[in-house]
Protein backbone atom coordinates (compact mmCIF):
# COMPACT_ATOMS: atom_id res chain seq x y z
CA UNK A 1 0.00 0.00 0.00
CA UNK A 2 1.27 3.44 -1.00
CA UNK A 3 1.71 6.37 1.38
CA UNK A 4 -0.89 8.36 -0.80
CA UNK A 5 -1.31 11.26 2.06
CA UNK A 6 2.31 11.71 2.71
CA UNK A 7 3.06 12.40 -0.69
CA UNK A 8 1.93 15.93 0.63
CA UNK A 9 5.90 15.49 2.79
CA UNK A 10 7.41 15.93 -0.51
CA UNK A 11 9.33 18.65 -1.78
CA UNK A 12 10.49 17.60 -5.79
CA UNK A 13 10.82 14.46 -4.57
CA UNK A 14 12.82 14.72 -1.26
CA UNK A 15 10.60 12.19 0.71
CA UNK A 16 11.74 8.27 -0.75
CA UNK A 17 8.55 7.23 -0.13
CA UNK A 18 8.15 3.22 0.47
CA UNK A 19 6.10 0.71 -0.91
CA UNK A 20 4.80 -0.45 2.69
CA UNK A 21 3.11 1.63 4.80
CA UNK A 22 4.20 0.25 8.22
CA UNK A 23 7.72 1.97 7.20
CA UNK A 24 10.19 5.04 7.74
CA UNK A 25 10.48 7.60 5.11
CA UNK A 26 14.05 8.76 4.32
CA UNK A 27 14.99 12.32 3.46
CA UNK A 28 17.18 12.53 0.14
CA UNK A 29 19.87 15.31 1.26
CA UNK A 30 20.45 16.26 -2.31
CA UNK A 31 17.00 17.64 -2.76
CA UNK A 32 15.59 20.56 -0.92
CA UNK A 33 14.82 19.90 2.40
CA UNK A 34 11.84 19.95 4.41
CA UNK A 35 10.96 22.60 6.57
CA UNK A 36 9.86 22.47 10.44
CA UNK A 37 8.37 25.65 11.70
CA UNK A 38 7.52 25.94 15.26
CA UNK A 39 6.49 29.35 16.61
CA UNK A 40 6.50 30.07 20.22
CA UNK A 41 3.91 32.88 21.30
CA UNK A 42 4.02 32.51 24.96
CA UNK A 43 7.03 31.73 26.85
CA UNK A 44 7.55 31.67 30.78
CA UNK A 45 10.35 32.84 32.86
CA UNK A 46 10.89 32.14 36.54
CA UNK A 47 9.29 35.17 37.72
CA UNK A 48 6.44 34.89 35.91
CA UNK A 49 4.41 34.83 31.90
CA UNK A 50 6.16 36.97 29.09
CA UNK A 51 4.74 37.85 26.16
CA UNK A 52 6.90 37.22 23.34
CA UNK A 53 6.81 36.11 19.20
CA UNK A 54 9.53 34.04 18.30
CA UNK A 55 10.18 31.75 15.22
CA UNK A 56 12.51 29.58 13.95
CA UNK A 57 13.07 26.56 11.13
CA UNK A 58 14.88 23.71 11.53
CA UNK A 59 15.37 20.65 8.75
CA UNK A 60 13.70 17.47 9.76
CA UNK A 61 13.64 14.11 9.08
CA UNK A 62 10.55 11.50 8.97
CA UNK A 63 11.64 8.52 11.97
CA UNK A 64 8.23 6.63 10.61
CA UNK A 65 4.79 6.69 9.61
CA UNK A 66 2.14 4.18 9.53
CA UNK A 67 -1.72 3.87 8.96
CA UNK A 68 -3.22 2.17 11.64
CA UNK A 69 -6.98 1.60 12.29
CA UNK A 70 -7.54 5.01 14.06
CA UNK A 71 -4.92 7.61 12.67
CA UNK A 72 -2.05 8.11 10.28
CA UNK A 73 0.66 8.40 12.46
CA UNK A 74 3.97 10.48 11.76
CA UNK A 75 6.91 10.73 14.04
CA UNK A 76 9.38 13.59 13.19
CA UNK A 77 12.77 14.10 14.60
CA UNK A 78 14.49 17.83 14.63
CA UNK A 79 17.82 18.47 16.02
CA UNK A 80 16.12 19.42 19.60
CA UNK A 81 13.05 17.22 19.69
CA UNK A 82 11.03 14.36 17.97
CA UNK A 83 7.34 15.03 17.90
CA UNK A 84 4.00 12.67 17.57
CA UNK A 85 1.97 14.20 14.41
CA UNK A 86 -1.73 12.64 14.40
CA UNK A 87 -4.07 12.09 12.26
CA UNK A 88 -5.13 13.57 8.63
CA UNK A 89 -4.86 16.99 10.24
CA UNK A 90 -1.41 16.29 11.27
CA UNK A 91 -1.80 17.79 14.54
CA UNK A 92 0.76 17.81 16.98
CA UNK A 93 0.08 15.38 19.85
CA UNK A 94 3.14 14.77 21.83
CA UNK A 95 6.85 16.23 21.69
CA UNK A 96 9.73 14.72 23.34
CA UNK A 97 12.72 17.40 24.04
CA UNK A 98 16.07 15.41 23.60
CA UNK A 99 18.05 17.95 26.53
CA UNK A 100 16.31 16.17 29.06
CA UNK A 101 13.99 19.31 29.54
CA UNK A 102 10.24 17.70 30.16
CA UNK A 103 7.96 21.25 29.68
CA UNK A 104 7.26 21.76 26.42
CA UNK A 105 8.69 25.04 26.47
CA UNK A 106 5.54 26.78 26.51
CA UNK A 107 2.19 26.46 28.41
CA UNK A 108 0.89 27.08 24.85
CA UNK A 109 2.79 26.01 21.52
CA UNK A 110 2.04 26.48 18.44
CA UNK A 111 3.16 24.54 15.86
CA UNK A 112 3.11 24.63 12.49
CA UNK A 113 4.68 21.90 9.96
CA UNK A 114 4.92 22.99 7.09
CA UNK A 115 4.46 20.19 4.01
CA UNK A 116 5.09 21.69 0.27
CA UNK A 117 3.37 24.94 0.84
CA UNK A 118 0.59 23.46 3.35
CA UNK A 119 0.79 24.31 7.22
CA UNK A 120 -0.82 22.57 9.95
CA UNK A 121 -1.53 23.90 13.25
CA UNK A 122 -2.52 22.94 17.06
CA UNK A 123 -2.34 24.11 19.54
CA UNK A 124 -1.09 21.62 22.52
CA UNK A 125 -1.77 21.42 25.98
CA UNK A 126 1.08 19.32 28.12
CA UNK A 127 2.64 21.35 30.76
CA UNK A 128 -0.98 22.37 32.22
CA UNK A 129 -2.14 18.81 33.66
CA UNK A 130 0.96 19.21 35.92
CA UNK A 131 -0.68 21.36 37.84
CA UNK A 132 -3.14 19.03 38.70
CA UNK A 133 -2.11 16.59 41.67
CA UNK A 134 -1.82 19.44 44.10
CA UNK A 135 -5.85 20.10 44.13
CA UNK A 136 -6.39 16.27 43.73
CA UNK A 137 -7.07 13.80 46.57
CA UNK A 138 -3.62 10.93 46.91
CA UNK A 139 -4.66 8.30 44.12
CA UNK A 140 -4.27 7.53 40.84
CA UNK A 141 -4.64 9.89 37.64
CA UNK A 142 -5.62 8.38 34.33
CA UNK A 143 -4.73 10.08 31.42
CA UNK A 144 -7.47 9.61 28.47
CA UNK A 145 -5.65 10.09 25.15
CA UNK A 146 -1.69 9.23 26.32
CA UNK A 147 -0.38 9.75 22.84
CA UNK A 148 3.19 9.88 23.40
CA UNK A 149 3.22 10.40 26.76
CA UNK A 150 4.45 14.02 26.88
CA UNK A 151 1.91 14.69 29.93
CA UNK A 152 2.68 11.63 31.35
CA UNK A 153 6.65 12.17 31.26
CA UNK A 154 6.34 16.00 33.26
CA UNK A 155 3.85 14.54 35.48
CA UNK A 156 6.17 11.56 36.95
CA UNK A 157 9.17 14.45 37.10
CA UNK A 158 7.38 16.80 39.01
CA UNK A 159 5.49 14.17 41.61
CA UNK A 160 7.25 10.82 40.98
CA UNK A 161 5.31 9.21 43.42
CA UNK A 162 2.25 9.81 41.70
CA UNK A 163 0.65 6.67 39.71
CA UNK A 164 -0.52 7.20 36.29
CA UNK A 165 -2.86 4.95 34.03
CA UNK A 166 -2.57 5.99 30.49
CA UNK A 167 -5.29 5.22 28.13
CA UNK A 168 -4.93 4.70 24.26
CA UNK A 169 -6.98 3.13 21.82
CA UNK A 170 -4.20 2.62 19.29
CA UNK A 171 -1.81 -0.09 19.76
CA UNK A 172 0.38 1.14 16.90
CA UNK A 173 0.60 4.31 18.41
CA UNK A 174 1.73 3.02 21.71
CA UNK A 175 4.33 0.52 19.76
CA UNK A 176 5.56 3.74 17.73
CA UNK A 177 5.64 5.39 20.94
CA UNK A 178 7.84 3.25 22.59
CA UNK A 179 10.30 2.47 20.12
CA UNK A 180 10.80 6.38 19.20
CA UNK A 181 9.34 8.41 21.79
CA UNK A 182 10.79 6.70 25.21
CA UNK A 183 7.40 6.11 26.59
CA UNK A 184 8.90 2.49 27.99
CA UNK A 185 11.05 4.49 30.07
CA UNK A 186 7.80 5.81 32.25
CA UNK A 187 6.89 2.06 32.19
CA UNK A 188 9.64 1.90 35.12
CA UNK A 189 8.96 2.91 38.47
CA UNK A 190 10.67 6.28 39.88
CA UNK A 191 12.79 6.09 42.91
CA UNK A 192 9.68 7.24 44.66
CA UNK A 193 7.46 4.47 43.35
CA UNK A 194 5.75 6.53 41.38
CA UNK A 195 4.99 4.98 37.24
CA UNK A 196 2.79 4.72 33.60
CA UNK A 197 0.53 1.70 33.67
CA UNK A 198 -0.66 1.64 29.82
CA UNK A 199 -4.08 0.12 28.53
CA UNK A 200 -4.62 0.02 25.10
CA UNK A 201 -8.35 0.14 24.90
CA UNK A 202 -10.90 2.43 24.40
CA UNK A 203 -11.31 4.97 27.73
CA UNK A 204 -14.70 5.78 26.69
CA UNK A 205 -15.98 1.69 26.81
CA UNK A 206 -18.20 1.16 29.73
CA UNK A 207 -16.87 -1.92 30.48
CA UNK A 208 -13.91 -0.70 32.72
CA UNK A 209 -13.68 -2.06 36.31
CA UNK A 210 -16.47 -0.22 38.26
CA UNK A 211 -14.42 -0.64 41.20
CA UNK A 212 -11.57 1.70 39.98
CA UNK A 213 -11.80 4.93 41.27
CA UNK A 214 -9.21 8.02 39.94
CA UNK A 215 -8.01 10.67 42.00
CA UNK A 216 -8.23 12.72 38.50
CA UNK A 217 -8.55 11.94 35.06
CA UNK A 218 -7.06 13.85 32.32
CA UNK A 219 -8.96 13.92 29.23
CA UNK A 220 -7.47 14.70 25.95
CA UNK A 221 -9.19 12.77 22.94
CA UNK A 222 -9.59 14.02 19.91
CA UNK A 223 -9.88 12.59 16.26
CA UNK A 224 -9.44 14.76 13.30
CA UNK A 225 -8.46 17.82 15.24
CA UNK A 226 -11.52 17.84 17.33
CA UNK A 227 -12.64 16.76 20.67
CA UNK A 228 -14.62 13.01 20.09
CA UNK A 229 -18.48 13.81 19.66
CA UNK A 230 -19.07 11.35 22.31
CA UNK A 231 -17.60 14.50 24.54
CA UNK A 232 -20.76 16.50 23.57
CA UNK A 233 -23.01 14.22 25.48
CA UNK A 234 -23.86 14.58 29.15
CA UNK A 235 -24.40 11.14 29.83
CA UNK A 236 -20.53 10.48 28.71
CA UNK A 237 -19.12 13.03 31.27
CA UNK A 238 -21.84 11.77 34.25
CA UNK A 239 -20.39 8.09 33.40
CA UNK A 240 -16.52 9.83 33.75
CA UNK A 241 -17.00 11.34 37.01
CA UNK A 242 -18.71 7.90 38.68
CA UNK A 243 -15.21 6.97 38.05
CA UNK A 244 -13.45 9.69 40.37
CA UNK A 245 -12.94 9.16 44.24
CA UNK A 246 -14.36 11.66 46.89
CA UNK A 247 -13.42 14.95 45.80
CA UNK A 248 -11.56 13.85 42.39
CA UNK A 249 -11.63 15.77 39.77
CA UNK A 250 -11.61 16.16 35.73
CA UNK A 251 -9.65 18.16 33.59
CA UNK A 252 -10.35 18.52 30.30
CA UNK A 253 -8.57 19.70 26.60
CA UNK A 254 -11.53 21.12 25.17
CA UNK A 255 -10.07 22.96 21.97
CA UNK A 256 -10.74 26.46 20.76
CA UNK A 257 -14.00 27.92 19.25
CA UNK A 258 -15.09 28.73 15.67
CA UNK A 259 -14.95 32.63 15.47
CA UNK A 260 -17.21 35.13 13.23
CA UNK A 261 -14.81 36.53 10.24
CA UNK A 262 -15.35 40.66 9.88
CA UNK A 263 -13.95 42.40 7.32
CA UNK A 264 -11.01 39.67 7.27
CA UNK A 265 -10.36 39.90 10.33
CA UNK A 266 -11.95 37.38 13.49
CA UNK A 267 -14.07 38.61 15.46
CA UNK A 268 -12.99 37.06 19.22
CA UNK A 269 -14.55 37.20 22.10
CA UNK A 270 -12.70 39.15 25.50
CA UNK A 271 -14.96 38.62 28.31
CA UNK A 272 -15.62 36.27 31.13
CA UNK A 273 -18.37 34.25 29.56
CA UNK A 274 -16.00 33.19 26.07
CA UNK A 275 -16.82 29.76 27.46
CA UNK A 276 -19.99 29.86 26.60
CA UNK A 277 -19.06 29.66 22.90
CA UNK A 278 -16.77 26.44 23.61
CA UNK A 279 -19.27 23.33 23.33
CA UNK A 280 -17.27 21.29 25.28
CA UNK A 281 -16.60 23.61 28.17
CA UNK A 282 -20.62 24.16 27.54
CA UNK A 283 -21.86 20.61 28.31
CA UNK A 284 -19.73 20.36 31.05
CA UNK A 285 -21.07 23.04 32.77
CA UNK A 286 -24.82 21.82 32.17
CA UNK A 287 -23.60 18.83 33.23
CA UNK A 288 -22.18 19.83 36.95
CA UNK A 289 -24.02 23.03 37.29
CA UNK A 290 -21.37 25.39 39.11
CA UNK A 291 -18.38 22.89 39.56
CA UNK A 292 -16.79 24.24 36.37
CA UNK A 293 -13.36 26.07 36.21
CA UNK A 294 -12.13 27.62 32.41
CA UNK A 295 -9.14 28.83 30.95
CA UNK A 296 -8.19 29.70 27.52
CA UNK A 297 -5.05 30.82 26.07
CA UNK A 298 -4.50 34.40 24.81
CA UNK A 299 -6.21 35.76 22.08
CA UNK A 300 -2.79 35.43 19.99
CA UNK A 301 -2.81 31.90 20.44
CA UNK A 302 -6.29 30.57 19.36
CA UNK A 303 -8.47 30.51 22.34
CA UNK A 304 -8.06 27.17 23.09
CA UNK A 305 -9.69 26.10 26.17
CA UNK A 306 -9.14 23.89 29.16
CA UNK A 307 -11.91 22.67 31.96
CA UNK A 308 -11.59 21.94 35.30
CA UNK A 309 -14.26 20.03 37.19
CA UNK A 310 -15.11 20.18 41.24
CA UNK A 311 -15.19 24.07 41.25
CA UNK A 312 -12.84 26.59 41.26
CA UNK A 313 -9.75 25.90 43.83
CA UNK A 314 -7.86 27.95 46.36
CA UNK A 315 -6.04 29.84 43.32
CA UNK A 316 -3.82 31.48 45.96
CA UNK A 317 -2.97 27.78 47.78
CA UNK A 318 -3.34 25.87 44.65
CA UNK A 319 -0.11 28.83 42.97
CA UNK A 320 1.60 27.91 46.26
CA UNK A 321 1.93 23.93 45.41
CA UNK A 322 2.60 24.25 41.99
CA UNK A 323 6.00 24.79 40.39
CA UNK A 324 7.12 28.42 39.74
CA UNK A 325 6.56 27.93 35.97
CA UNK A 326 3.32 27.15 36.81
CA UNK A 327 2.15 29.39 39.70
CA UNK A 328 0.96 32.31 37.52
CA UNK A 329 -0.98 30.70 35.11
CA UNK A 330 -3.28 28.85 37.77
CA UNK A 331 -4.59 31.82 38.62
CA UNK A 332 -5.76 32.83 35.58
CA UNK A 333 -8.48 30.01 36.29
CA UNK A 334 -12.10 31.20 36.27
CA UNK A 335 -15.24 29.98 37.44
CA UNK A 336 -17.98 29.02 34.56
CA UNK A 337 -20.68 31.81 35.49
CA UNK A 338 -23.89 32.34 33.59
CA UNK A 339 -26.13 35.37 33.43
CA UNK A 340 -29.73 35.46 30.93
CA UNK A 341 -27.62 36.52 28.29
CA UNK A 342 -28.18 35.32 24.64
CA UNK A 343 -24.99 34.30 22.87
CA UNK A 344 -25.59 36.38 20.25
CA UNK A 345 -24.78 39.43 22.32
CA UNK A 346 -21.45 38.36 22.96
CA UNK A 347 -20.07 38.85 19.81
CA UNK A 348 -22.06 42.23 19.60
CA UNK A 349 -20.09 43.18 22.25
Amino acid sequence: MTISYLHSLSCNKSCLLTSQFSKPLFINQTQKKLRFSISFCLKQNESGIEQVEEEEEEEFTVVTAVKSRYNEIVIVDTFASRYLLLDSTRNVHSVINKGGQNWTGAYWVNVVIVFNFESYQHFCLKDESACLPPIIPNGPIAIYGLGGGTAARLILELWPSTELEGWEIDEILIEKARDYLGLSELEIPTSKGGRLCIHVDDALSPCQDDSKRYAGIIVDLFADGKVLDQLQEIPMWLELASRLMPNGRLMVNCAGIETEVKNGKPELVLDDLAWMLNSTVKILSEAFPGQVSWKRTPDSEGLNFVALTGGLPDLSDWSSKVPVRLSESVKLWKLCETVPLQLGALNAS
